[in-house]
């Protein structure tokens, strides 16, 4: 089991409790200025909590793109909607003045419709939640909006989009998001190599993401199901044939790479490796 993201502060000494996904969270708190809080998560703030942290100096906020798409025959669809509420989570605590926006949970999904349960939004429909979203966002304050794309369907129609939403927003607001699909896979691949398979990260429902899945939500993997998948490598080529005929093209399980090997030790290892890669994007 793994501790929730959103409390640990470097500004709190506390002790960190274990917390299980099955039971209520422990409510921990952080501080913000003189200001005790017990999130980092704008959903779970009261309206004046909100004014205060901006007071304060929390301008930033960050805004997880996700979805609702199959993972395989081991993954739930709501793998990339949690890992995304979790990476904001992660990349929040590591900018250290930001808060967290509610994810938004359905993406760019096309290529998934082949496979049982995936929703799918048109570009043009994210397009327009993200602009709201960071008028919204501008509106209040913030000045700073960093998207965290944890779909890879999102990582080019963020791209397209960007400029667009930096032009809706109030002056002195600045609109970032992270768009290097491939650079991002690299993560996995790297810190999959460290763990000896690399061969097994493939970019989708593989040992790297389960793996984060199984440290995130444990009770919605069901590990005896994990089989491998598409084996080859996943190249800039690959990813146009999967948005352009569907990934059912290249998989018929839905799996590119391996999916056995999971491990809670490996996903928080990817979680933290990812996490520090954006945030260090988004600081520069």
């Amino acid at each position: 089991m793994v501790a929730d993201p959103t409390s640990l502060s470097h500004d709190v000494a506390d002790t960190v409790q274990l917390s299980s996904p099955l039971l209520p969270e422990p409510r921990r708190t952080f501080t913000i200025g003189r200001m005790v809080m017990e999130t980092l998560k704008l959903e779970e703030m009261t309206w004046p909590d909100v004014a205060a942290a901006l007071e304060n100096g929390k301008t930033t906020v960050v805004v997880a793109a996700g979805a609702v798409e199959q993972h395989g025959p081991h993954l739930p669809l709501c793998v990339d909607a949690e890992r995304g509420t979790r990476l904001a989570c992660d990349v929040a605590q590591r900018l250290g003045n930001a808060l967290v926006a509610p994810t938004i949970r359905v993406g760019c999904s096309e290529h998934h419709m082949a496979f049982s349960g995936t929703i799918s939004v048109r570009e043009s429909t994210l397009r327009a939640v993200c602009t709201d979203y960071c008028v919204s966002l501008a509106h209040h304050g913030f000045t700073r909006i960093c998207i965290v794309p944890s779909h890879g369907g999102n990582f080019l129609p963020l791209a397209n989009m960007l400029d667009e939403l930096r032009k809706a927003v109030e002056p002195g607001c600045t609109v970032l998001a992270y768009t290097d699909l491939l650079g991002f896979l690299e993560i996995w691949k790297r810190v999959g190599g460290e763990a000896g398979m690399e061969e097994r990260v493939g970019g989708h429902a593989d040992v790297a993401e389960g793996s984060e899945m199984l440290a995130i939500r444990p009770d919605l993997v069901k590990i005896e199901r994990a089989e491998s998948g598409y084996p080859g490598e996943l190249s800039g080529e690959l990813l146009d044939r999967i948005f352009r005929e569907g990934l059912q093209a290249v998989t018929e399980n839905g799996i590119l790479g391996d999916g056995r090997g999971l491990s809670a030790e490996l996903g928080e290892k990817c979680l933290a490796a990812s996490a520090d890669a954006m945030a260090s994007f988004f600081s520069e």
